[in-house]
């Protein structure tokens, strides 16, 4: 017996395995630092956490709407106009469980076998596995450190073909931190304006972002309104990670087209989380709590850039967003470390782990062969801790 082709072609995620790996060697009394996991260090608010225990108390622990409860999607709906200037309907919106599953409901909603799927890279490493599991075919983009990482309005044009069915377009980036300007946003939505492809647009960082604006590619106009699917959730802004909270908004035949997937994989999501997340978007405490996790992580994001460029043969640039910094870490490869020779990223990252017990991700999951990513979603303390460690790490480089 042997399980099917699709699962044999699915790699598992490469972020929740070196996060699971550096827990498993803590546990076994290493004192490891680990900049592996894209999870907020803060507790779930408060205010929420009393929301969800009040719907126990209350007996809200049946089933929903597969969509989601009617309260949550006109809050959703709510937030889009005061936040993001659009106007949706309640109908337009699917709750899922997670912001993985909202991408794959949005993926599975629209792709047929061997439709090409635009992907800038770096990306998150999730976004290949969900095309390919949809029968999609991935068709990349490099961008570069010279430009922010940033993808162009030319070198978009040049990727869209007759086959061409969607642009993933994710902002604030996860893994570069990249921030597209609204000017920037514009020039890549008219492109796209001329061309039938639709724009699955991540934004489950918006929140998270430093000393600029952020702009919904879905507020350019109608006409890519209509064809954008905005995929997000509640996971970072909210530290509610495990809650498993996504949403997404979309064309009414799109959405409903999501909603019937749901409905034969897992139905509603999480009960409780629904009445959790209304709290989460209504309570004016939200505010409060989102400002200051938004200063935390922009003192963090500061104090990491600087020692980075501190260090030997690495570089970076200055994220605007989310809470990772890419490292190029190329200027190591042909180094050795104890005799052995650095040959590409894995090696740095293997033997950072080993030697130092640093724990970063290979940036060939990200479709950056030449650098490592690094999440400043812990303390200042162990920010200074391990980048104090891969100094050391560096000097002793022959």
């Amino acid at each position: 017996m042997e399980i099917s082709q699709k699962a044999k072609n699915i790699s598992p995620s490469l972020t929740l395995a070196i996060t699971a790996k550096a827990k498993a060697m803590k546990a076994q009394g290493l004192d490891v630092v680990s900049f592996g996991a894209g999870e907020p260090d803060f507790n779930t608010p408060p205010y929420i956490i009393e929301a969800a225990k009040t719907a126990l108390d209350k007996g809200m622990t049946k089933y929903t709407p597969v969509a989601g409860t009617a309260e949550l999607r006109k809050a959703i709906c709510d937030k889009f106009e005061r936040d993001n200037g659009l106007k949706y309907t309640p109908d337009q919106i699917v709750v899922s469980a997670g912001g993985k599953q909202t991408l794959r409901n949005a993926f599975e909603a629209i792709i047929n076998p061997g439709d090409e799927v635009i992907l800038p890279a770096p990306y998150w490493l999730t976004y290949p596995e969900l095309i390919r599991m949809s029968g999609g075919v991935c068709v990349y983009i490099q961008t570069i450190i010279d430009d922010d990482f940033k993808i162009t309005p030319e070198k978009l044009e040049r990727a869209i073909t007759d086959k061409t069915k969607a642009f993933v377009f994710t902002n604030p980036s996860n893994p570069t931190g990249t921030v597209y300007t609204e000017a920037e946003i514009e020039a890549l939505a008219a492109v796209l304006e001329k061309h039938e492809i639709y724009v699955i647009s991540d934004e489950i960082y918006e929140k998270l972002v430093y000393g600029v604006d952020f702009y919904s590619i879905a507020a350019y106009s109608e006409k890519i309104k209509e064809r954008t699917i905005i995929c997000s959730g509640l996971s970072k802004t909210y530290a509610m990670t495990g809650w498993r909270m996504g949403y997404s908004a979309a064309a009414l035949p799109v959405a409903k087209a999501m909603s019937s997937i749901q409905s034969h994989t897992t139905s509603n999501a999480n009960s409780i989380a629904q009445y959790a997340s209304y709290a989460a978007l209504t309570d004016a405490r939200g505010e409060e709590f989102l400002e200051s996790m938004q200063e935390v992580f922009d003192k963090r994001r500061k104090l990491i850039v600087s020692l980075v460029r501190k260090l030997p043969l690495v570089t970076c640039n200055e994220p605007k967003g989310a809470f990772y910094i890419m490292i190029n870490v190329s200027g190591t490869f042909g180094k050795k470390c104890d005799g052995r020779v650095i040959k590409n990223s894995s090696d740095f990252c293997a033997m950072l782990l080993e030697k130092s017990l640093v724990a970063v991700v290979d940036g060939a999951a990200f479709g950056a062969p030449e650098y490592v990513r690094l999440s400043y979603a812990t303390s200042e303390k162990e920010i200074t801790r391990g980048l104090e460690r891969m100094e050391k790490f560096l000097s002793v480089l022959e």
